[in-house]
This record gives structure tokens, C-alpha cells and sequence, in this order.
């Protein structure tokens, strides 16, 4: 068999394979690093006691009682995520989601009990009355509409039962008009100023939260979100939305769906220069594990890439259900 021996050199000024050669070079020239302390892991916490049901739609999640969200917590701070997002599955529902600020709801129970036996986890709480209203809607309805500022008084309250139960922030995800201010205010009033806002500022329409609904039981009996949730096409809206949250005083701001939307990412942190969160949500999640589950994939670079890429897109957190398997990932030496 023939073999190629030209000792021709082409003359080249630039070669960026040199770069490339090693793992050992590649990671010292990376320009987007990927570490575990930018994820938060969401949990969904229920009634009752040493209850951990698998999500069918979505392998790996699970609904979990207070006992075992503190023990998936524990577990989770111990591969060096620093942090979880709670939801609430109540027991009981009704139409104004009176559960929601229930001092004594899983929400607010897991809060305390996280807080008292896990030291320094991040607890934020998911704010918002579709996991405890009975048509599975995100606020209090008047026919079939959603009154606004009705229902910002109910979410703000929601709000506070979570700051007085220990949340180091709370994040609205209702997507109604002001209701960081009057989270903000609330807060202020009854001397809770530390407690932070994660706003879900820039809140999309998507197709891609089935799963969640799944693990929430939280899908509308009829109609859709549409009134309240963005339009998948527009970015500029988006940009407008995440300026009012800043003005109201949200702390930290997110945009969700994050895969789907990384131009969005990008130009909310270029614009804003504020810390940026993104959610890597159930059905970007599900889309994975399918394909995984195919044999189509590689899990862990395609776990890891897709991470990378919304890390790279712009930003800060990565609010994910990936969040313990890539910080193991990240922790284990590096492949060739």
C-alpha cells in the first residue's frame, strides 16, 4: 500500500491546532469555563413522609417529601452545587391557590428544615399559584381571564410566607405585570430587605415545559398561557420586561426556556451587564435523556455541551436538573 512521505511545509503564520494538541492546552486557552457552582437544582417537594416518586416524563426527578428534598439537597451541596429552586405540590387545591401561602405547605416546610440542618445552601422558592390552584392556572381567575392585580396581591403573599420561612431568594414566576415591586415592597415592610428577588424575568410561551407539568401537576384545565407568558418570537419585549424587574428591584433576572433561547441570553447580559440566570427546562432536559436513552448520544458530552453553551451564551446560573450528574462530571478527570 502506497504511503504519503512529502516532507512539503506549508507555509502557515497561524496554526491554531497548536492549541488544540492536548487536553492540558485546550483548558488553559478555554475562554467559557463550566463549573458546579454556577447550577441550582429544582426540586419538587410534596406531602407526607419518605416519599420519592420517579417523574415519568422527565428520569432522574422526582417528587419528593420534605425528608427526602433535604436529603437530595444535602447530597447535591456535597458534589458542590451550591444551591436549590423549590415547587410545591400540595394535597389539596382550590381556585385562589390558598396553599400557596400556607406557613405549613411543603414549600415552606422544606425551607426551614433545609435551613436548619444543610450550612450555607442557597434555598430559592418558586413563586407562583399554578402548582395550587384547581384549573392549574398562574392566578385568580374572573371567567376565564386572569385578573392581574388581583393576583399580584396573592403571589406577594406567597412571597413572604417563603422570606419568613428562610428563603434566601424568591422567585416570581407568574409573569404578571408588577409584581417584583410588590414583592419588594412587602418584603421592605415586614423588615425582610435581605431576602433576595430571582425574577423570571423574560418567562416564554413554550412548548418545552410539558414535563414540568408532568412533575407539577400544574397543566391548565383549559386554554393556555399565553396572556402572560412572552411570544417565542420576540426578543426585544424580553428586553423591556428584564429593565422593568431591574427597576422593581429584582436581584438576580432569568431567562427560560435557556436552550432554545441563547440569543436571548446574550443579549440580555450584554445589554444589562446584571446577574443572569437561565433555565434549562424539563423538556430540553427530556429531549436528552430520550436520545440518551436511544443510545443516540453520548450523555455526558451532550450533558456538558449543553451546559457549556448556555454558560457561554451569557450566563451566570444555570438553573438545571443536570445539576448533580454534570457537577460530578466536572469533578472527574477530564477525557482526551
Amino acid at each position: 500500500m502506497a504511503t504519503h512521505t512529502s516532507t512539503a511545509r506549508l507555509a502557515l503564520t497561524r496554526r491554531p491546532r497548536r492549541l488544540r494538541r492536548t487536553e492540558a492546552i485546550r483548558s488553559l486557552v478555554r475562554e467559557t469555563r463550566l463549573t458546579p457552582d454556577c447550577f441550582i437544582l429544582p426540586l419538587f417537594v410534596c406531602e407526607g413522609r419518605g416519599v420519592r416518586r420517579e417523574v415519568s416524563s422527565m428520569p432522574g426527578v422526582f417528587q419528593l417529601s420534605v425528608d427526602e428534598a433535604v436529603k437530595e439537597a444535602a447530597a447535591a451541596k456535597a458534589d458542590g452545587v451550591p444551591g436549590v429552586l423549590l415547587f410545591g405540590l400540595p394535597d389539596s387545591k382550590d381556585a385562589t391557590g390558598s396553599k400557596a401561602s400556607d406557613p405549613d405547605a411543603p414549600v415552606q416546610s422544606a425551607v426551614r428544615a433545609m435551613k436548619r440542618e444543610i450550612r450555607d445552601l442557597i434555598v430559592i422558592t418558586d413563586v407562583c399559584l399554578c402548582e395550587y390552584t384547581s384549573h392549574g392556572h398562574c392566578g385568580i381567575l374572573e371567567g376565564e381571564e386572569i385578573l392581574n392585580d388581583v393576583t399580584v396581591a396573592h403571589v406577594a403573599d406567597a412571597a413572604l410566607s417563603h422570606a419568613v420561612a428562610g428563603a434566601d431568594f424568591v422567585a416570581p414566576s407568574d409573569m404578571m405585570d408588577g409584581r417584583v415591586a410588590a414583592i419588594r415592597t412587602l418584603l421592605d415592610e415586614r423588615g425582610l430587605d435581605r431576602t433576595g428577588i430571582m425574577s423570571y424575568a423574560a418567562k416564554y410561551c413554550s412548548a418545552f415545559y410539558g414535563p414540568f407539568r408532568d412533575a407539577a401537576d400544574s397543566a391548565p384545565q383549559f386554554g393556555d398561557r399565553r396572556s402572560h407568558q412572552m411570544d417565542p418570537a420576540n426578543v426585544e419585549e424580553a428586553l423591556r420586561e428584564v429593565e422593568t424587574d431591574i427597576e422593581e428591584g429584582a436581584d438576580i433576572i432569568m431567562v427560560k426556556p435557556a436552550l432554545h433561547y441563547l440569543d436571548v441570553i446574550s443579549r440580555v447580559k450584554r445589554q444589562f451587564n446584571q446577574p443572569t440566570a437561565a433555565y434549562h427546562v424539563s423538556g430540553e432536559y427530556a429531549m436528552l435523556k430520550l436520545a440518551v436513552a436511544k443510545g443516540w448520544i453520548d450523555e455526558r458530552r451532550g450533558m456538558l455541551e449543553t451546559l457549556t453553551a448556555i454558560k457561554r451564551a451569557g450566563a451566570d446560573i444555570i438553573i438545571t436538573y443536570y445539576a448533580r450528574d454534570a457537577a460530578r462530571a466536572l469533578h472527574e478527570k477530564p477525557r482526551a
